[in-house]
């Protein structure tokens, strides 16, 4: 089966590298702008994993959680906090809504990968 990824999030030059990258690593990637678009592609794609950023604009990486858990289809879903939120309660409150592991900018896309490979297997 194949490994799946659904990139959140709205800074250009972070998605190309990550789905990228993921793409060499053999994932499927879905990549969504924001957390509005996110939950357009799970009605009908639900990844292994979701790389999601916090401040994005419309729908932000908190809402995108929040729907994401309440959600039956997507309850189980692995998710990744990936963001400049570095401070000790962004990452508690992330943590604490149900995020799988919390991630910060500048990142090694490398760690990332090992990361999310470690994290669905």
């Amino acid at each position: 089966m194949q490994k799946k990824i659904l990139i959140v999030d709205d800074e250009p030059n972070i998605v190309m590298s990550l789905e990228y990258s993921f793409k060499k690593q053999g994932f499927e990637v879905y990549i969504a702008r924001d957390g509005s678009e996110a939950i357009q592609i799970l009605e009908t794609h639900i990844p292994s994993v979701i790389l999601l950023d916090i401040m994005m604009p419309n729908v932000d990486g908190y809402q995108t959680l929040r729907y994401i858990r309440e959600n039956e289809k997507t309850k189980d879903v692995k998710v990744v906090f990936l963001t400049a939120k570095n401070k000790s309660s962004d990452i508690e409150k992330g943590l604490e809504m149900g995020v799988d592991k919390y991630l910060t900018k500048p990142f090694s896309v490398k760690k990332i990968i090992a990361e999310i490979n470690n994290l669905i297997e």
